[in-house]
């Protein structure tokens, strides 16, 4: 008997459109955002289970020049993930030989992360350091290399499972927040769109090839557009204003709204960044740095603690004095009563336990 043959490699199923993605309008756009600059520092995608997050995902990268998909496993190590570098090679006197990790293989395409809040912080750290710079600097006993490292990083988390640190979730340049659809119509459209596209996907990927091709389009131009894009006066304005109204940590924000409008611009082929484009990525930016009660600086100035003042309108009763009873926790100390203190006995249980013989019983 002839055994079966193995094939020499698995091939990766073909991705959903992004353009056939359904009520995800504020994801996809998150997406193209960070595709047209990556420098914006990646997005994060929060939701519950069986919202399209690692589907959404995976249907960037084919948009990108390189189509580059690589995903960052939970138990990744740090070699693997940064590369390593051979040092018996450099002590016999030849070149750093370096061999490279998940972040060089995802230069120029998407480096996905699922469960982002379950991967060690110092992994996370890494990846968000090399997103923001675009370079991946490896160093081991005084020897150092340094690649490019320009990829779309994608995150993905079920708060359900746990929140990621506030350091770190302020590294991530925009968040979306998925829920769950409980609009029938709507919720009919996803399910035949996602039956449709499992019966026969190349059909159903050539239904959306024009549109496709259109978008990828769009991020190319988007790119090229980039850089001399100018800022109209009111911009910064209307940036610092949101920013501070949100009481965000640092400048980060700042320049993660700056960014992402300018993108957003880039995509919608305008000549010039204007507060509309802010409006539009504000929510994306402030989402995961918003504080949900903004702190009273006057009351932080003056030492003074709103927290116990009674209601405008309405003044304070003055309050009488403890009595000693109320100090003591029982009534006063009088010089003539010699049993002052005392404690009158109490009765305390007993627990039977089981298995121990009493000691009258061995006696007997």
């Amino acid at each position: 008997m002839n055994p079966i043959r193995q094939p020499d490699s698995v091939a990766m199923p073909q991705p959903f459109p992004l353009t056939a993605l359904i009520g995800q309008d504020a994801l996809r756009e998150a997406l193209l955002l960070v595709a047209v600059d990556p420098a914006i520092g990646g997005v994060l995608i929060s939701g519950p289970r069986g919202t399209a997050k690692s589907t959404a995902a995976r249907s960037l990268a084919e948009l990108l020049p390189d189509g580059r998909f690589v995903t960052l496993p939970l138990g990744a190590s740090e070699d693997r993930l940064v590369g390593t570098l051979d040092l018996d090679e450099v002590l016999r006197g030849g070149d750093v030989k370096f061999s490279a990790g998940l972040l060089a293989r995802a230069h120029n395409g998407v480096l996905y992360v699922d469960e982002v809040n379950l991967l060690a912080d110092t992994l996370v750290d890494v990846v968000l350091d090399a997103a923001a710079s675009g370079i991946n600097v490896v160093e081991r006993d005084g020897v150092s290399h340094s690649h490019a490292a320009r990829f779309v990083l994608i995150g993905t988390m079920n708060p359900e499972e746990g929140e990621l640190r506030p350091q770190l979730l302020d590294r991530f340049g925009l968040m979306v927040q998925l829920e769950n659809c409980f609009d029938p119509p709507l919720r009919q459209r996803i399910l035949r769109a996602r039956m449709a596209f499992d019966l026969d996907p190349d059909a159903f990927r050539e239904t959306h090839a024009p549109a496709q091709r259109e978008l990828a389009q769009r991020i190319r131009s988007a790119r090229a557009a980039l850089p001399g894009l100018p800022f109209a006066d009111d911009v910064h304005d209307a940036v610092t204003a949101r920013c501070i109204d949100a009481q965000v940590d640092g400048l980060r924000a700042d320049l993660v709204m700056l960014r992402a409008a300018r993108a957003l611009a880039a995509l919608d082929g305008a000549a010039v960044v204007t507060h509309a484009q802010v409006d539009r990525v504000a929510d994306l930016v402030l989402r995961h740095r918003r504080r949900e009660s903004p702190p009273d600086h006057h009351a932080e100035a003056t030492g003074a603690d709103h927290r116990d003042q009674p209601p405008a309108g309405q003044r304070a009763q003055p309050q009488p004095a403890p009595s000693p009873d109320a100090v003591h926790g029982g009534p006063a100390r009088r010089d003539d009563d010699p049993d002052w203190g005392y404690l009158p006995p109490e009765p305390a249980g007993l627990t039977r336990v089981k298995g121990v013989v009493p000691l009258s019983a061995k006696k007997r």
